[in-house]
């Protein structure tokens, strides 16, 4: 961390610049951007390519009918009128079934069934034309609507292109399996399209109204709403869920029919690419739109702060709210698939933290900053709760003794990468923290604070270490995590006096296994230290000693009234309030002892006479310099109540019970009243009442009572 003599902002490892993970996140991007074109496109394809074949069957079957009729008359036979009563479409699956479970039941090398082929051209003729009612949008597709259910007969499409398969050699079977495969394709482009709408759709929107499923109506993509703000500590963490439950099984049905037709890669592509984008809406309601590392770099710190905040938001609602509904979503919708369930969540939650994870990464390249720590510590405390939360998105023991685990890899490359970004960001927030330790060195103004009142950086520095310590734990973690890197190895706080020395050798003793508690003993000693070197600034001796009195007071409560207090310890607190009482000793000791020596019976009394000439230059020494130190004073300044009420009390008790003393033996001396206001200036009440002026930080007058 160092270098030349001053510490470095961490490097980043190559982990955070490794070209596999860029092309995870590029191949993502691509996925998410060409997503609706990509379905789109195939969508119409499908659709093209299937009409395509089931007309080419249909010219085949045409041509097949004319050669049948010029056969028949040549023959001189003519055609069977055609039935009255054409048949159901129940009637019709139910013999489609019964030829269906025939083939079942035959093995290959038996006699070939007789194939129905009226009926079974029937049935896909019915299903092929309620396929191109739905999709020329005559009429909607609402299964609970449905006069011929569609999924159903999509299923006896598939059974019908994989049992005929068997006999694909007779011309009869041949024509049956091209004309339901085409008609299958042509029912997969149908779902595909149905499935993705399905996915786009507003939950809050009427589904039964037509704009809601319109093929050409760009559809808003269905979000989970980001919690709100006023959602109590106390409430259901269940997921809610984006969609109706009617919704969820008609997905989950879709779903079952495409992979069991073999159409896996179509269905999966569409659900993840729909809920991808979802999600990321989802952060966008939030406010979070993902800046470009350019753009933070270059951001002002007020911008920043809100980005950093919008940023932690976003990334707790992904991990709390966001990962948890999507897992349950896929869990519904393959129900019946749950490897597949896995294998969307586990890529969904790996690109989106991954994706996330390049805004903390950004912040190793602003400038560092003391003001930054608590955002950077924001960021430290939630990456370290985001590892909890990976492992329990991957949970062990869902695999069977002897499989792998498509999952594991996963986590363990998410926990590797968010651990390593939080291990940085806590090494910055150490480097962040020893700024601190070089403001306080840098600050050497020579201009000593009016009236010597708390300094500046004195109520800088407890401020910030008040906020600070409000992370104690999570700077202990950070300090031990990174114990081997100093703020500044080379240069130690210089010392003030012995006090600190000893001061600061007992706590290091005392936390020798708290690498924090130590550094902040040490900002300690080092503010301490400038302190002093700053009371030297004042001439008068009186007012130093107030200085120092007034910034020790005001450390020691601080210190008393935050998280500060248990990492420094009794013996530091008790020890610095000994200072401060030392401080009072030594503003008495040189303020008023000059004073007091004025009211001394020394000299005063020769031989039973009292001595007027000296006890006259006495009482004028006394009230001159009583006069001096209540003009200087008074624009001093105490601002903590309790500090200020301890001096006067102990000025009182020293100066003002000296006076009165004195007074009451003297003052007869003098022969008449004005002699007595020429010497005695001040009664006993005056001298209270002047008492109690001091140190308010404004000139006062004096006013003798009479």
């Amino acid at each position: 961390m160092e270098k030349n003599g001053n510490p470095v902002l961490p490097q980043k490892f190559s982990s955070f610049s490794s070209s596999a993970r860029e092309e995870k996140l590029r191949e993502s991007d691509r996925n998410l951007s060409l997503g609706n074109i990509k379905l789109e496109y195939n969508a119409k394809k499908e659709l093209d390519l299937a009409k395509t074949q089931i007309k080419e069957e249909d010219e085949e079957g045409e041509n097949a009918d004319e050669e049948r009729k010029h056969e028949d008359a040549s023959h001189g036979e003519e055609s069977n009128p055609p039935a009255e009563n054409e048949p159901d479409f129940a009637t019709l699956s139910e013999e489609v079934d019964q030829f269906l479970a025939s083939l079942a039941n035959t093995e290959k090398s038996d006699e070939v069934p007789e194939i129905p082929e009226s009926v079974i051209e029937k049935f896909l003729n019915v299903v092929e034309k309620t396929l191109k009612k739905y999709d020329n949008e005559d009429e909607k597709w609402l299964p609970e609507h449905d006069d011929l259910p569609l999924l159903p007969a999509i299923g006896r499409v598939m059974h019908l292109t994989t049992e005929t398969e068997k006999y694909y050699a007779d011309p009869k079977y041949a024509h049956a399996m091209n004309h339901a495969g085409g008609i299958l394709h042509l029912s997969m482009a149908f779902l595909e399209e149905e499935f993705y709408l399905l996915l786009l759709e507003d939950p809050h929107v009427d589904s039964h109204r037509t704009s809601s499923f319109g093929r050409n109506h760009e559809s808003d993509r269905c979000v989970l709403p980001p919690s709100s703000a006023a959602e109590g500590e106390g409430e259901s963490k269940e997921p809610s869920f984006p969609y109706p439950s009617e919704t969820i099984e008609r997905l989950r049905e879709i779903a079952t029919m495409m992979i069991s037709a073999g159409y896996i890669t179509e269905c999966c592509q569409i659900f993840s690419i729909a809920r991808r984008n979802a999600f990321e809406s989802s952060l966008s309601l939030l406010g979070f739109e993902r800046p470009s590392i350019d753009d933070l770099v270059r951001m002002a710190w007020e911008p920043l702060e809100g980005e950093i905040a919008t940023w932690i938001k976003a990334f707790k609602h992904a991990l709390t709210k966001g990962f948890p509904c999507e897992r349950d979503l896929a869990d519904k919708v393959f129900n019946d698939n749950k490897k597949i369930a896995a294998e969307f969540f586990s890529n969904l939650v790996s690109e989106t933290i991954l994706h996330l994870l390049n805004f903390p990464e950004a912040m190793f390249m602003t400038k560092c900053s003391a003001e930054k720590l608590f955002k950077m510590l924001d960021i430290y405390e939630a990456l370290k709760d985001s590892e909890i939360a990976i492992e329990s998105f991957f949970p062990e023991g869902d695999v069977k003794d002897g499989e792998e685990d498509p999952t594991a890899s996963y986590k363990l490359d998410l926990k590797s990468e968010v651990a390593a970004v939080r291990s940085h960001i806590g090494e910055l927030a150490k480097a962040i923290f020893c700024e601190l330790e070089r403001s306080i060195k840098a600050d050497s103004t020579k201009n000593p604070v009016p009236g010597g009142a708390v300094h500046p950086l004195t109520r800088y520095v407890m401020n910030y270490l008040k906020y600070v310590c409000a992370y104690k734990n999570t700077l202990e973690e950070i300090f031990r995590e990174h114990d081997k890197t100093s703020c500044d190895d080379d240069e130690k706080p210089e010392k003030g006096n012995d006090n600190n020395n000893h001061h600061h050798h007992n706590n290091n003793n005392n936390n020798s296994d708290n690498p924090f508690a130590a550094q902040l003993v040490e900002v300690m000693d080092l503010l301490n230290s400038n302190l002093d070197t700053k009371s030297k600034l004042y001439k008068d001796i009186s007012l130093s000693h107030i200085f120092l009195m007034n910034n020790g007071r005001y450390i020691v409560q601080k210190i008393k009234g935050s998280e500060a207090s248990a990492l420094l310890g009794e013996t530091w607190i008790r020890n610095r309030s000994a200072d401060v009482r030392n401080y009072h000793k030594s503003y008495q000791r040189e303020t008023w002892s000059k004073l007091l020596a004025c009211l001394k019976n020394d000299g005063l009394v020769v031989k039973g006479n009292v001595q007027k000439p000296v006890l006259k230059e006495r009482f004028k020494s006394f009230n001159s310099m009583f006069e001096e130190i209540h003009r200087t004073q008074s624009t001093w300044v105490v601002s903590d109540e309790q500090l200020k009420s301890e001096l006067r009390v102990s000025i009182q008790a020293v100066v003002v019970q000296a006076y009165r003393s004195f007074k009451g033996r003297f003052e007869q001396t003098f022969r008449d009243l004005r002699q007595t206001e020429k010497y005695i200036k001040f009664s006993v009440e005056d001298l209270e009442k002047y008492v109690d002026e001091l140190f308010e930080g404004n000139p006062a007058s004096m006013v003798r009572r009479r």
